[in-house]
């Protein structure tokens, strides 16, 4: 019996998806492969045409073409796949706690640089007016 699909990402669908997310514009599978090869991710073309089905499946993406070679485009952007993604992290991991993210990221960490903590403080700061 084969497992249900995961409503949400797995680890590989996600970096088919930074591809479609690095590309703008449609894409094939074969641009695909050889964009993830370049990362040093050498999968078989099957492999990856098999995830962009799957990736359709769950409207990740589109076809946006009739004729081969098919050519699809991400549906949802990397900042709503992102949102969601932390979002179930804290929800699952932190029990709901942002707080408990946070230290988790910052309290145990090598020192902020400079420019993060810059860059922080300004984000908190508009985030309180």
């Amino acid at each position: 019996m084969a497992r249900p699909k995961a409503p949400e990402l797995t680890e590989r669908e996600l970096e088919i998806m930074q591809v479609f997310w690095d590309l703008d514009g449609g894409t094939t599978a074969r641009d695909v492969r050889e964009r993830l090869e370049l990362r040093g991710r050498d999968l078989a073309y099957t492999t990856v045409a098999t995830l962009i089905r799957i990736l359709t499946e769950k409207r990740f993406l589109r076809q946006t073409n009739q004729d081969r070679p098919f050519l699809f485009e991400a549906v949802r952007s990397f900042d709503e796949v992102s949102v969601n993604l932390v979002d179930d992290l804290v929800k699952r991991v932190f029990r709901g706690s942002k707080e408990k993210l946070l230290i988790s990221l910052f309290g145990q960490q090598e020192q902020l640089s400079d420019g993060d903590r810059e860059l922080l403080e300004d984000f908190l700061r508009e985030q309180n007016q």
